[in-house]
């Protein structure tokens, strides 16, 4: 997708969340592994945001949206919010985490399929878990439905302008490495990351080319952005169910004009490789969409030969059964 950086997602903005965020999520670890950049033939700066509450990046812009809401919601004289949403696991864990720092509440809607271990901690974290439909995107329509009909605030992650914010601060983290990056291996689920953190090293790190990893049997974004607009698929069929989305989001896209330079699409193999690959020489547990920028880097040698890449392990939530039968 060409065209000028959208104007909704600035980098005053980001700097913004950046000061509102909890520490907690922040200035994650980011360092350059020689035995992992060696098996990819690639020096790869790797930023690792499973060292967290909810072992995620989701919390970053998660904590800053509902920290907006509180916030108004105490400029008005009014009790702490009830925010509802959808999530595959790790954005709910981050809205159930922020929320029960601040007193609110939240509802998770979340499909029958969802993994088990993020369902849990969603609970453990104060969330009230509801499961809905058969994959992420019908739990999001189950999710607006009752939030219209309860009259209460619904978080679409992709569509608020806080999630992307937050989201963004780990680019300006990004953009602090001592030399210049080459290149940023972004994974691509429903765009708020990609289009928080592009918009921040756009700004930050022009040198830097963006590409972005997403899997295979779940196209649908990738489509919309050779497309120009949203095209759903049918089904979105893979392990990486944090980036598992049919249904694009409006709003995302087109906050990702200007900031996409490559697109690569990897198949769940190769994901599984990147996995083992970051847990043999890293000793960290990743699951399948925090590893999908390794797994590009895998997939399309050529695009980072030879440059000084990094890409975030943007989340670490398995199972026990997931950790044996992957790892």
């Amino acid at each position: 997708m060409t065209g000028a950086p959208h104007a909704r997602v600035t980098l005053a903005g980001i700097e913004r969340a950046r000061a509102h965020v909890h520490p907690a999520y922040l200035d994650s670890p980011q360092l350059e592994s020689e035995a992992l950049s060696g098996a990819l033939g690639v020096r790869l700066v790797v930023k690792v945001e499973t060292l967290n509450p909810v072992r995620s990046f989701k919390g970053r812009g998660a904590d800053w949206f509902v920290a907006s809401l509180a916030a108004e919601a105490r400029a008005r004289g009014a009790p702490p919010p009830h925010v509802v949403c959808a999530s595959a696991g790790n954005f709910g864990q981050g809205i159930a985490e922020a929320a029960r720092r601040r007193g609110a509440r939240a509802t998770v809607y979340a499909a029958r399929t969802a993994n088990p271990l993020k369902l849990e901690r969603m609970r453990a974290l104060g969330a009230e878990v509801r499961l809905d439909g058969d994959d992420f995107d019908a739990a999001k329509d189950a999710a607006r439905a009752a939030a219209a009909e309860a009259g209460l605030p619904f978080v679409e992650d992709g569509r608020e302008l806080a999630v992307t914010e937050g989201a963004g601060t780990m680019g300006l983290e990004l953009a602090r490495w001592p030399a210049p990056l080459d290149v940023a291996l972004i994974p691509l689920g429903n765009g708020a990351l990609l289009a928080g953190v592009g918009h921040a090293l756009r700004a930050r790190s022009p040198r830097t080319r963006l590409l972005y990893a997403s899997a295979a049997g779940a196209p649908a974004m990738a489509h919309s952005l050779h497309a120009g607009r949203a095209v759903a698929t049918p089904r979105a069929d893979t392990i990486a169910d944090g980036i598992a989305v049919r249904v694009p989001v409006p709003e995302a896209l087109d906050d990702l004009r200007g900031v996409v330079d490559e697109v690569v699409l990897v198949e769940d193999a190769v994901v599984v490789e990147a996995m083992r690959l970051v847990h043999r020489h890293l000793g960290l547990v990743v699951e399948p969409a925090g590893a999908v920028g390794v797994a590009a880097a895998l997939a399309r040698p050529e695009l980072v030969r030879g440059a000084l890449a990094a890409t975030p392990l943007c989340g670490g939530n398995l199972t026990p059964e997931q950790i044996d039968r992957w790892l």
